[in-house]
Formats: structure tokens, sequence, C-alpha cells
């Protein structure tokens, strides 16, 4: 198993919403009410720039969610598994973890997340993307969503594009 040269990291690869859900719905569900405490990405030194292909480590308040897309229809969901000290170890890049190096990633720190949807593509009739999974991630002052781009992960801020069909996790107690 490709490990994306992250030390402890071993992505379990699904397809379709359902198969998010039935596998991690729960866990994503009883993220809401946490604030995000921190937001990592791994970072390209050399362009200065995201290295999108490792996942994206989202922590609230000690529960680290790490999301990852590859291919045109696989998402990884793992939790508690990469430490952001330790750079990824990719042949011909030098990276390393940063935490919210975007501006819209960094003013959700601190934010109380207040809901987990599953998002599922539906675009025209023959778009490869169709039935592709996504997670988008509800705040107070705005959203995010990560999403496949085609063998890697995208992050979107704002509401979810109308293509998607939205698939809700009720709020755990």
């Amino acid at each position: 198993m490709f490990d994306f040269g992250i030390s402890g990291y071993r992505p379990a690869w699904l397809q379709g919403r359902a198969a998010v859900e039935a596998a991690h719905g729960d866990r994503l569900a009883a993220l809401a009410g946490r604030p995000l405490t921190r937001a990592w990405l791994a970072w390209d030194l050399d362009d200065d720039s995201w290295f999108a292909d490792c996942p994206v480590l989202l922590d609230f308040a000690g529960e680290q969610v790490e999301i990852n897309h590859q291919k045109l229809d696989d998402l990884s969901v793992t939790w508690n598994s990469v430490c952001p000290f330790d750079g990824p170890a990719w042949p011909g890049f030098r990276l390393a973890w940063r935490a919210e190096p975007l501006p819209d990633l960094a003013a959700l720190r601190g934010q109380e997340l207040r809901a987990v949807t599953l998002l599922e593509w539906r675009g025209a009739k023959h778009d490869l993307a169709n039935g592709t999974a996504a997670i988008g991630l509800t705040f107070p002052r705005g959203d995010l969503v990560v999403h496949n781009a085609l063998d890697e992960n995208a992050l979107a801020f704002g509401p979810p594009d109308p293509r998607y069909r939205r698939h809700p996790l009720p709020r755990r107690r």
C-alpha cells in the first residue's frame, strides 16, 4: 500500500458517498460542535505551494480527520494517524506540513463546526465525475469542501457547488 511518504499513514480507499457514510458517517457527524483547532496541508518548500496529493489534516480539538482523494473516485478518511511534525518524504520534493497556509483556511481556525455533509457530484448526464464523494464542513462564517480535483485534493470555500447532492450527517449528541 502506498503511504504517500507519510509515516503511520494507511489510506483506506472508498468509492461513493454510501461507502464513506457507512465507514465514517457517525464519527464525522460527531465532529460537529468542536472547534477547528488546526488545519495542515503538505507544502512544497521549493515551489512555495500546496502539494495537493497528500491528505488534508483537520484537527477538531484533538480529533484529527485526514481526508485524501486519488484517481477519479477514491476517497480515504483516516483518523489521528498522521503527525504533522514529521514531513512527508516524497522522492524529488522537499515537503513539510504547514498549518493554515491559505488565507481562507486560516479564517476557519477557531470556529466551531456546525455540520458535516457528504456531497455526491451530479453533473451532466455523461460527466465522469458523477457519483464521486466530497466532504462539506459548515462553520459559522464559511464553508469548506474537500473534493477530488482529478487525482488530487482540492479545497473550495463557500457553499458547495449546486451540482452536488447534499447528504447531511445528523449531529450526534
